[in-house]
């Protein structure tokens, strides 16, 4: 695990101000968020303070919790929970996740022109496809795999250029064949350039991470706001004092459940707020029961249900082009829930973790699913609980197997009102923005370059959702990128630590003090006095 963080020393941003000793590591307790110790201690292998002549006198760093070298202890990401707790924490995972995995199937069948027992197929297909690629994700086979807790399931940035091929398919039959048949293309070919995209890890230092972490919460935190005004944006009372009250009722129990209660009903809280939401929410005429009575028990995702993939150049571009914009985000998902779970992402993690996405998106279409993805807000729910375990999310993993396997099984997540789900959103992908934040913490913001690539990495990341149509005269395939504050922000985080940190002399000189102010009288150009930890 100290292979990253070399690499982030090779920009000298990573370490804390200069002057400052390392507080000393603390066990983490149940009121510490497992998270914090990235921003509470520096890697193993960097100095205290970026000075090249400390390396030699440090101590050595101790040993990450769950990880002892002589206890032989498992890293808590791969131990093995008790069943009860793996399955309810599972089921959380699924109730975090479900409205993001079949609203892309939903808007893509609507536009094709599917019948509601063919949507209900498709979205059936979406689950279990999704736990499929979590399954690889999570439990990994040979190279394949990040190993984890790591969800997967059907990526929103290809509901644009999917809609674009329905659009431009003259016979609509023909337009989920095209869809599936470029899917198949593009996870192929991000399979095989994987290993080269996974290089690319040592060009994000925490200055680049908290800053893509960052911009995940926040670009999340619309999802919320949107869940809890309700379920349907042309309706007239989206945005009612009713729905809005639900959502807050929701996220007022989730706090309460976190502030005073203890172990394992304090880790599960946001599951319990969705039932006790969705419970609140019966008397209001909110709840609604149909779903389930109208599912079948049994179904099965029949391959190529709507007919043999089709090869079409100019979607297979298209969806190309997503595969890119996914894998940037994936790479940034996971280099984010490395820091969370206190285990690095290294190249070889990325690289099995980027395999998983890609074979797992190769896959889909064979039982009608679409381009599978890391869920950014299950990451916030691991922040927030604490649970790290990868078999847990594989759990979850099973649940959307079944759930595609029992339409009736899906249907009972599909009773959760929207804006309950809204309400215990604001938690979740709250917690992944402030996760962000601890990052940026040790990311050596007393650099003046430092700051200045996370303000306008920051600002370039949130244009999308401050102003929407702010590229509305790109081309659609630009757009595809452009429209992603995620993909927008992380390349222009890596590309400014490239000119600012790496480049020419920038890579061999630091970088502006901006945390000391001017004393009374003195001038621009004075020098100041050498700091004391530098002076050994």
């Amino acid at each position: 695990m100290a292979a990253t963080p070399r690499s982030h020393n090779d920009a000298g941003n990573q370490n804390p101000a200069p002057g400052t000793a390392p507080a000393p590591p603390e066990a983490p307790t149940d009121e510490q968020p497992v998270h914090q110790h990235g921003s509470q201690k520096p890697p193993t292998g960097a100095s205290s303070a970026g000075n090249p002549h400390e390396t030699a006198v440090a101590p050595a760093a101790p040993v990450e919790s769950g990880t002892t070298a002589e206890s032989g202890a498992k890293h808590p990401v791969d131990e093995m929970l008790p069943p009860v707790r793996m399955l309810t924490s599972g089921l959380q995972h699924v109730a975090a996740m479900y409205a993001g995995v079949v609203a892309p199937p939903l808007i893509v069948g609507a536009a094709v022109g599917l019948s509601a027992t063919e949507l209900t197929f498709l979205t059936g297909a979406s689950l279990f496809t999704a736990g499929l690629a979590t399954f690889l994700q999570t439990l990994g086979v040979w190279k394949i795999g990040a190993r984890l807790p790591f969800v997967n399931g059907v990526t929103f940035a290809g509901v644009a250029p999917m809609l674009a091929i329905v659009d431009t398919t003259e016979d609509k039959a023909d337009a989920l064949p095209v869809i599936f048949g470029a899917i198949i293309v593009a996870g192929a070919l991000g399979f095989l350039a994987a290993p080269w995209f996974s290089k690319l890890v040592r060009f994000f230092p925490p200055v680049v991470t908290g800053t893509v972490i960052t911009l995940i919460g926040v670009s999340l935190l619309p999802v919320a706001f949107g869940w809890a005004q309700g379920p349907n944006p042309a309706a007239d009372d989206y945005g009612s004092t009713t729905y809005l009250t639900l959502a807050a009722a929701t996220l007022v129990v989730v706090l309460l459940l976190r502030r005073f209660t203890r172990g394992f009903v304090k880790q599960i809280a946001v599951l319990i707020g969705l039932v006790i939401g969705t419970l609140i929410a019966i008397p209001f005429g909110v709840t609604d029961f149909s779903p389930v009575a109208e599912a079948d028990l049994i179904g099965f995702p029949t391959p190529f249900h709507f007919g043999a993939p089709q090869f079409a150049v100019a979607a297979i571009i298209s969806m190309c082009v997503v595969m890119l914009v996914s894998m940037t985000e994936s790479t940034a998902d996971m280099l984010a829930l490395g820091e969370i779970v206190d285990k690095p992402a290294d190249e070889r993690t990325i690289a099995g973790g980027l395999r998983a996405d890609t074979l797992g998106s190769a896959i889909s279409p064979l039982f009608n699913g679409f381009m599978c993805s890391a869920f950014a807000q299950n990451i916030g729910l691991v922040a927030m609980t604490r649970i790290r375990s990868r078999f847990v999310v594989a759990a979850g993993g099973g649940f959307l197997v079944l759930m595609g396997l029992c339409p009736m099984a899906a249907s009972l997540i599909a009773v959760v009102p929207r804006p309950v789900l809204g309400g215990a959103g604001v938690v979740l992908f709250g917690s992944v923005a402030a996760s962000g934040i601890q990052t940026l913490v040790r990311a050596g913001l007393e650099k003046d370059n430092n700051v200045l690539i996370v303000a306008v990495s920051l600002a370039v990341g949130i244009i999308p959702i401050t102003a929407p149509e702010f590229y509305h005269a790109f081309p659609e395939t630009a757009k595809i990128i452009l429209d992603s504050g995620i993909s927008t922000g992380c390349v222009a985080a890596v590309l400014l630590n490239l000119v600012f940190n790496h480049l020419g002399a920038a890579a061999r000189r630091d970088s502006d003090d901006v945390t000391a102010p001017m004393e009374p009288g003195e001038e621009i150009g004075e020098t100041r006095a050498p700091n004391p930890v530098h002076a050994h």
